[in-house]
């Protein structure tokens, strides 16, 4: 086993509280819920294509989105709800550019199909957005290498996992997950980095994810 390489800055976990609110917004057709997609906060976007994740954190495999339920189930539109279950959220790394790909699916979607828009939803299933709130708190555990890394990885909640997986990417706009970007960033491997990151966390629980990333990281260890 290689000497362990000392952090640049330590990796300092982070837990998350998470609130979710009513915006008062609602959309009845399908061109409301456009208009809505393109004007309400990021929070709302996020909320609607990671509510699962934030509440059955536990479950796989990928989470249902919220716009492509709505407009199956209740507007019966069902090639445009395989439509926005096939964006792959891996592909953008920023809320912006997800909202832009679900708005653009559905404003394609009503150029080739003008009758969709007389569909209207009955009362009490309109679609509502509601946003996403996150308080982001400093916990106890900082790692210095890799094998603090991995012994903190083990006694972290799942609340934290996400946050560092998930937020830290979209809503935060790192480009990648806080745990490859330290690692690449501070301890200079990007080798290990890009295997970390190039899991889709979409696919697996949060459970599974921090036992695939304690495996790899321990495996580097002992190599």
């Amino acid at each position: 086993m290689s000497e362990l390489i000392k952090a640049k800055e330590p990796f300092k976990f982070c837990a998350r509280l998470h609130l979710s609110e009513l915006t008062g917004l609602r959309a009845t057709t399908l061109g409301q819920l456009l208009a809505l997609i393109k004007e309400v906060p990021g929070s709302c976007i996020y909320h609607h294509t990671h509510r699962f994740l934030q509440q059955h954190q536990y479950l796989s495999p990928e989470p249902p989105n919220d716009f492509a339920y709505w407009v199956t189930d209740t507007l019966g539109e069902d090639e445009l709800g395989e439509k926005l279950v096939s964006i792959d959220t891996m592909q953008y790394s920023t809320i912006r550019d997800l909202r832009e790909k679900i708005a653009s699916t559905i404003e394609n979607y009503l150029k080739d199909s003008p009758l969709a828009k007389l569909k209207f939803a009955r009362s009490g299933e309109e679609f509502h957005f509601i946003k996403s709130i996150s308080f982001i708190l400093p916990t106890n555990y900082i790692a210095y290498d890799l094998n603090e890394f991995a012994e903190v990885l083990k006694r972290i909640t799942i609340d934290s996992i996400y946050f560092h997986i998930f937020e830290a990417r979209l809503r935060i706009e790192r480009q990648t997950n806080d745990f490859s970007y330290w690692i690449e960033n501070s301890l200079g491997d990007k080798k290990l980095a890009d295997s970390i990151s190039s899991f889709d966390p979409y696919t697996s629980t949060l459970e599974d994810l921090r036992n695939k990333i304690i495996r790899i990281v321990e495996r580097k260890i002992v190599s």
